[in-house]
């Protein structure tokens, strides 16, 4: 019966279902063939205890949070500010793009809403510099998901609850591994000025202490949201819920730009992104009570033995798995359906969890990413107005940067372990 449910779910999958319900038949249908002695109210335990954690607070009000900030002020006077640095340099918007949107995500944790966000303020600005649409387009979508690595990362908080791992552990190592990720990109852009002959912008003739000024308030998000989790002045989800109040009090007091109907919109459009989230999540904890009792880990771990796989050959099968499944499935299902049997594989294999943890999360970034179904590029291209296929072909050149940064996280444990060790041993 086992090989009918996979291939109901396959089929399910392939023919477009939502992931609501490819999560959730493939359980229900193990619950009633396989473990049919289990109370039918078992089943709604772990729906609703699932998501029944203190920690998951913290994804609404970073959702929250992130479009009040995409919507109002915030993200233009925090990219503005960075603009004064890089702009006269090589490459200079590109520079800016970058390093905003992982500006952006150190203060939302979301990669489509830094997405829509920087599209709107930098794609212009890329263009008029010189760069190509399609590269321009594949920067501001590849840019993006540094805000899944720079904390606060919701991708992060869900992994961390899945395994009980230290979710400021985790934030500490995300840094490490998103800055590594914007240097790459960088990189990439300077060596595409260099090919087109993208000139260098302009200097901006506003004083320094001017657009600092203008920032200031900006700038405190950041500062309150990442200083209070490291120096343990609050939780990561006492911090997502000060974010939301200080983005409100920002946008609404001091910049005046947000009013009571904007503010409606705004929580409309968060609370259906939360539900959609809450949903999958809530039906992956049922699918992962079954994976767990069926002892999937035990199977991976004698097929691993049998073969004579080591850590390298499992974080090898591990990055296929996450690819394979990126390419067709949200990254969020595909973090509910794969972690839990291979998680417990990685900690018999000595892999440290946030190592693991980060391993993981870069592969949901390449996911958002890869074509034909990533989920970023249908946000730039509903929020940009362009066709799908003009951002999957400015997408390669960055998927195969990412690609080479995941092989350098998997194999050099420290870039994404030193800085928890140090910072938090």
């Amino acid at each position: 019966m086992t090989p009918v449910i996979i291939l109901i779910a396959f089929a399910m999958l392939v023919c477009g279902f939502e992931m609501l319900l490819v999560l959730g038949v493939p359980a229900f249908l193990t619950k009633a063939f396989l473990f049919p002695r289990i109370p039918d109210p078992v089943l709604i335990q772990k729906l609703v205890g699932g998501i029944n954690f203190s920690t998951l607070l913290a994804i609404p009000f970073f959702i929250f949070a992130a479009e009040l900030m995409a919507s109002g002020q915030i993200a233009k006077r925090l990219t503005d500010l960075i603009k004064h640095f890089t702009a006269h340099r090589l490459g200079g918007i590109g520079h800016t793009t970058v390093v905003g949107s992982m500006a952006f995500g150190s203060v939302s944790g979301s990669a489509p809403a830094t997405v829509a966000a920087m599209g709107k303020l930098m794609y212009p600005e890329l263009r008029k510099s010189g760069f190509s649409e399609k590269f321009s387009l594949g920067l501001i979508v590849s840019s993006a998901e540094t805000a899944l690595l720079i904390p606060p990362s919701i991708t992060l908080i869900i992994y961390g609850w899945m395994t009980g791992t230290s979710i400021t552990g985790l934030f500490i190592g995300g840094l490490g591994v998103g800055i590594t990720l914007g240097l790459a990109f960088c990189g990439l852009v300077i060596f595409e000025s260099i090919r087109n002959g993208v000139g260098r912008g302009e200097k901006s003739t506003i004083p320094f202490l001017q657009t600092f000024n203008a920032a200031s308030w900006a700038l405190g998000l950041p500062v309150i949201i990442l200083g209070g989790i490291y120096t343990g002045l609050f939780t990561p989800t006492e911090a997502a819920a000060v974010s939301v109040v200080y983005a409100i009090f920002v946008e609404a007091a001091i910049y005046k730009n947000l009013t009571f109907s904007r503010l409606i919109r705004i929580t409309e459009r968060a609370s259906i992104s939360t539900t959609i989230i809450f949903i999958l999540l809530a039906m992956g904890s049922v699918l992962s009570y079954f994976v767990t009792i069926a002892q999937v880990p035990v199977l991976i771990t004698n097929f691993l033995t049998d073969i004579q796989a080591g850590p390298i050959t499992f974080l090898i099968i591990v990055n296929i798995a996450f690819f394979i499944a990126g390419m067709f499935i949200d990254p969020n299902s595909a973090l509910l359906i794969l972690v839990p049997p291979l998680f417990p594989v990685a900690l018999t294999m000595g892999i440290d969890p946030i190592h693991f943890g980060e391993i993981v999360c870069l592969n949901i970034c390449i996911g958002m990413i890869t074509p034909p179904f990533g989920l970023d590029i249908f946000v730039a291209s509903s929020t940009l107005d362009k066709p799908v296929m003009s951002i999957i072909q400015g997408v390669w050149p960055f998927l195969f940067i990412n690609i080479l940064v995941l092989m350098l996280v998997t194999y050099v444990p420290g870039l994404a372990t030193f800085l928890p060790g140090l910072l938090a041993p």
